[in-house]
């Protein structure tokens, strides 16, 4: 169980590293939201199941209601985050920011 644990918070960094790619190479607050959302998101979730299962290697009813006090969490995670991208998103449409086009004749 240990190294399934670490197998998903190795691919949770994994995860959160691209996001942060994509925050740095993306050209505009839209894509770079888009990409901050959705592996942050996965991440995050991955991250949160891998430290669950960690906790359960030593098996007692108190590690147990942790483990799924931690589950709660990553519920909490999955619902707030598109949420909140979501949330910022519409805001910045209102405000009038503009999405990046590609210019003709450009690479």
């Amino acid at each position: 169980m240990t190294v399934v644990a670490a197998v998903l918070i190795i691919a949770g960094l994994f995860f959160f590293a691209v996001g942060t790619l994509g925050i740095l190479r993306f050209p505009d607050f839209y894509t770079r939201l888009h990409a901050a959302g959705k592996c942050d998101s996965l991440a995050a979730e991955l991250v949160i199941l891998g430290i669950a299962l960690y906790n359960l290697v030593d098996f007692t009813p108190g590690n147990l209601l942790v483990s799924l006090k931690i589950l709660a969490i990553a519920g909490f995670v999955f619902v707030a985050s598109p949420t909140a991208t979501h949330a910022l998103t519409e805001s910045a449409l209102i405000v009038g920011v503009e999405p990046w086009e590609k210019k003709r004749g450009s690479k």
